[in-house]
């Protein structure tokens, strides 16, 4: 199975407004730099990927992503779902016969967790979802892409194995206390405070 990943990377002037209260502006740019890093690091060194696509409106998170080696994809809008929809097409234009979408704000994320995402994707045409702990999506991968239309948002977890059964997919749900942690409140900055260096 050919398994492409796909990250989606809000600009990193605008991410984490909500850390504000232990961040300042600076130290939150450079903790989305490190997790975006880490993302695309880990899911390299799992070895099951065929390609690695980063899709966004920020030329920083771009150009950071050019310099690991991986594709990049200029986001046209402000919708994450359309943006994703884009960054599938391309990776399936490139060969994907599948494609996981991670978050980049994964700074748990092992190779392990990718190579079991890719394992239970790879054994049947199917959906396998990671559900983050608000109910939202934290890993979703498609085999085969465009099997479901993307749903990221509120209750977006529900949504998409609601798609998935009423396509008449099989559904995995993977549960990874290492994917479970994505950072969104000051709270899930104590999970982190010794990996990345960025005054958090």
């Amino acid at each position: 199975m050919k398994l492409w990943l796909l990250v989606p990377v809000k600009p990193f002037g605008e991410g984490k407004s909500r850390l504000a209260e232990r961040l300042s502006s600076e130290a939150r740019h450079r903790l989305s730099q490190a997790m975006l890093a880490h993302v695309l690091q880990t899911g390299q060194s799992a070895n099951v990927l065929a390609g690695v696509l980063v899709v966004s409106r920020d030329p920083q998170a771009l150009a950071q992503a050019e310099q690991r080696g991986v594709h990049t994809l200029l986001e046209t809008g402000h919708d994450l779902n359309a943006a994703l929809t884009q960054a599938s097409q391309q990776a399936v234009a490139n060969g994907a016969e599948a494609v996981l979408v991670l978050p980049a704000d994964l700074p748990l994320l092992t190779r392990e967790d990718v190579q079991q995402l890719y394992t239970l994707g790879a054994a049947q045409p199917s959906v396998v979802l990671t559900p983050s702990p608000d109910g939202g999506t934290n890993a979703l991968l498609l085999h085969p892409p465009g099997a479901i239309n993307f749903a990221f948002g509120p209750d977006s977890f529900a949504l998409h194995r609601h798609q998935a059964h009423m396509a008449n997919l099989a559904v995995q749900i993977f549960e990874s206390p290492t994917l479970a942690l994505d950072i969104d409140w000051p709270e899930d900055l104590n999970s982190v405070q010794s990996l990345f260096a960025t005054g958090v």
